[in-house]
């Protein structure tokens, strides 16, 4: 029912949106007469705002066509490495002979896109041969394609990791942390001869019981129940998912929001300020970070509620219960790959010592092999994306990888 009045709404605010835009170009239009009225940038100002708030946001695209290796210009073009219904392996290959370390990043699937990583991706490609996971929208997987599981997400990373395995280094972001690190240790209890070289977990919830967030909180607020009946709805008829059980990504963001609704509202008046001042830049920052954060998809319910129960709730992994396809889990048989874990100390998704306890976990990993990476004055988004990332985290993984390769 939630999922159709969200339909509802979107279509009854379409007449708003074209409404909004086309008072905008009016305002703006040097060949219009309104754009020389006093207020006309108010006005504009304003009518764009509206429309981006009513706006539905579609999955954006990496954009990444080209990188510099060894100081020189290379083209960089998008193909799939292999296909699965609820994700596509995506290369960026380049365009050049030389070789570099193979990566493969993990993007959450937590109601973003793997575009979420794009800043990620860039950084890493002048001295990486770079694939990511690139999720698809549950809504829009047929219920034929079967259901996604917490032990699908283990059996994807893997299937993976085999195929560009011996020597790949694995790097995962945020949620996906639990399921890589089960896969790894997975791999490493059956003596796997495809086990990564390297494992890069960045702020994500090996062990929630250490600095609790809101969200860690907000977890055990309600019974899995609960979430079951309240957030749980099936995909209405338009799409080719229709009556698959999903986590709206509409219900995400707006979670999301709310935790940092002063935040949100004060960047919006900045955004506003900056279009009536004639800030196009600073304006234009705004646009591409709310076109990425405001795109979300749909998660597949089994998976959600699993990943809720097993990780947020019982913290079946740091209490050493947790099984994948009747198999436990043992990261402390992990011995082979090498481990850096990387947090930011403001981080209030995944808080300090929740990804670091992976160090714990692993045990028998050789302490020469082991790193740890707290980035100071920095957030959640600040680890894997922006100055911070670019300038000082990247150069730890980059030198983390070259030292295990």
């Amino acid at each position: 029912m939630i999922y159709a009045l969200h339909e509802l709404q979107h279509a009854a605010s379409a007449p708003l949106q074209f409404w909004a835009e086309t008072s905008q170009q009016l305002f703006t239009n040097p060949f219009s007469p309104l754009a020389y009225l006093p207020q006309s940038s108010r006005v504009a100002a304003s009518s764009e705002l509206l429309a981006r708030v009513v706006k539905r946001y579609e999955k954006p695209g990496f954009g990444l066509t080209s990188t510099v290796v060894d100081g020189k210009p290379v083209a960089v073009r998008e193909e799939f490495a292999a296909e699965k219904p609820f994700c596509r392996l995506l290369h960026f290959r380049r365009e050049t002979a030389v070789v570099h370390p193979r990566v493969l990043l993990f993007a959450p699937l937590s109601g973003h896109y793997a575009t979420l990583l794009r800043d990620t991706v860039r950084a890493l490609l002048p001295e990486h041969d770079v694939y990511i996971t690139d999720w698809n929208d549950a809504r829009l997987v047929p219920l034929a394609e079967g259901y996604f599981h917490f032990a699908d997400y283990v059996a994807y990373a893997q299937d993976f990791i085999r195929l560009l395995g011996p020597d790949v280094h694995v790097i995962s972001v945020c949620q996906p942390t639990v399921p890589v690190l089960a896969a790894v240790a997975l791999m490493a209890a059956a003596d796997d001869p495809a086990q990564p070289r390297s494992m890069t977990l960045m702020g994500g919830p090996i062990d929630t019981r250490r600095a609790p967030t809101e969200v860690n909180r907000y977890a055990k607020t309600r019974s899995l129940r609960w979430f079951d009946t309240h957030v749980i709805t099936r995909v209405p008829l338009k799409y080719p998912g229709y009556m698959r059980r999903v986590y709206p990504g509409f219900l995400q963001h707006s979670g999301f929001v709310a935790m940092n609704s002063d935040r949100h509202l004060q960047s919006h008046i900045i955004f506003y300020n900056n279009l009536v001042k004639g800030d196009g830049e600073s304006a234009e920052v705004h646009r591409k970070f709310y076109d990425e954060y405001n795109a979300v998809m749909d998660l597949p319910a089994e998976y959600y509620l699993e990943t809720l129960d097993m990780v947020f709730m019982k913290h079946q992994l740091p209490q050493g219960e947790m099984t994948v396809a009747g198999k436990r889990v043992k990261p402390w048989a992990v011995r082979e790959t090498a481990l850096l874990t990387v947090e930011g100390e403001l981080d209030d998704i995944s808080g300090p010592g929740q990804t670091e306890a992976a160090h714990e976990l692993c045990r028998n990993i050789h302490a020469k092999k082991k790193a740890h990476y707290l980035v100071p004055g920095v957030g959640h988004y600040g680890i894997f994306s922006g100055k911070r990332w670019r300038e000082a985290v990247c150069p730890r993984v980059r030198d983390f990888i070259r030292e295990h390769s």
